[in-house]
């Protein structure tokens, strides 16, 4: 089903790219919709490099004609970031990672001087964990240990699978969802969070993405975009 207030997030966000940039691409629905607007500016002769943070994006970009590059270090850092959130708090904390890609979505998030969100206005949320789970990427072989330190959290870990076979990134690593039996009271406890679980040995990162979005662009269907700025 088209979701015109994403489709309406993601022009506004193709509108933001410049020629000569080099560009972090999202993974995920969001994504998805920015990068196939972005291959038709490229095909109408905008010149930019797309780093992608998953295969899937990587295949689509390319279908697409975006020319892809990497982070290598004698690279120039990149100039913006664009991709989804699963939620977005009044304070542009952000949970991501429900597709399985938080990881290097963090990483080129990080290479990147603007981290810019598109998002429908479904997913603004009055406190982050109000869908119930935080993803965390987690090595293979420290998955019973960290299962068992989640729950001494007072969280419930769930192995993600499919087809009831584990799930693993692109990295080689799995992903446990940890539920929530209450959104987080406020920033502060979504911090004390982050803390616990990236403390955890084997936990490689959290989806908790708290103060690096710098543009949230939240579409409606009637055509609006809401332009939020981070407070820094």
């Amino acid at each position: 089903m088209t979701d015109l207030g994403l489709e309406n997030a993601a022009d506004a966000a193709v509108a933001m790219v410049t020629d000569g940039m080099r560009v972090g691409l999202g993974t995920g629905r969001a994504a998805t919709s920015f990068v196939t607007r972005l291959g038709a500016r490229v095909r109408n002769g905008l010149r930019i490099v797309g780093i992608p943070t998953s295969d899937a994006t990587a295949t689509l970009a390319t279908s697409l004609g975006i020319p892809l590059g990497t982070l290598d270090e004698s690279e120039e850092e990149l100039a913006l970031t664009v991709d989804g959130a699963d939620e977005v708090s009044p304070d542009l904390d952000l949970v991501k990672g429900f597709g399985g890609a938080l990881v290097r979505e963090r990483i080129v998030a990080a290479a990147s001087r603007r981290q810019v969100i598109v998002v429908g206005h479904d997913k603004l949320v009055d406190r982050l964990g109000t869908r119930g789970r935080v993803p965390i990427e987690v090595v293979p072989f420290g998955c019973g240990p960290v299962l068992r330190r989640v729950r001494a959290l007072g969280l419930t870990p769930t192995l993600r699978r499919m087809d009831a076979a584990p799930v693993i990134s692109a990295n080689g690593n799995l992903t446990i969802d940890c539920g929530l039996d209450a959104p987080l009271a406020d920033a502060r406890a979504a911090r004390t969070l982050e803390r616990e679980l990236r403390a955890i040995p084997g936990v490689v990162d959290t989806g908790l993405f708290l103060g690096t979005a710098d543009v949230v662009l939240v579409g409606y269907p009637d055509g609006r975009v809401d332009v939020r700025h981070a407070r820094r």
